[in-house]
């Protein structure tokens, strides 16, 4: 079985907002840097887009704010595929600093033809990829997927 590998960011001074932590919006950055990462290691780089006017569109993500991310800390997302289907895939991301767990995304992504806007089905080796990465669903997940 074939694992996401983690993603690593440091906190930089201007995520810090003026209560002295990490702003939400930045967590979302964050997040949505973690899904393009997950997207490449089952295929959907950014050739795959440029070659085949396809990608991933986030059409749902439920966010749990865990704790406290402070200036200069290292962040760890780990990824989880916890659902994919002919053109749906659903992530589960789990931000963590010093060894705590911070925060968490759950984000539903549907392949899509960019020019159209129109859904599509995953090519196979995307789907396979994916598929080899599934796992099951957190206890805190299922908030955007029922299996």
């Amino acid at each position: 079985m074939t694992a996401v590998p983690p993603l690593h960011r440091s906190v930089r001074d201007e995520w810090i907002d003026a209560n002295g932590h990490l702003s939400e919006a930045y967590y979302v950055l964050v997040f949505g840097e973690a899904t393009e990462h997950a997207m490449a290691q089952v295929g959907m780089t950014p050739a795959y887009r440029t070659e085949t006017g396809r990608s991933l569109f986030t059409v749902e993500a439920h966010l749990r704010y865990l704790g406290q991310v402070l200036p200069g800390e290292r962040l760890e997302v780990r990824t989880t595929v916890i659902g994919v289907d002919a053109k749906r895939l659903l992530l589960w991301h789990e931000m963590a600093a010093g060894g705590r767990s911070r925060a968490t995304a759950e984000v539903l992504g549907v392949h899509v033809d960019i020019p159209s806007g129109t859904s599509c089905p995953f090519p196979d080796a995307v789907r396979a990829a994916a598929e080899v990465r599934l796992r099951p669903l957190p206890q805190a997940a299922g908030r955007v997927w029922r299996r």
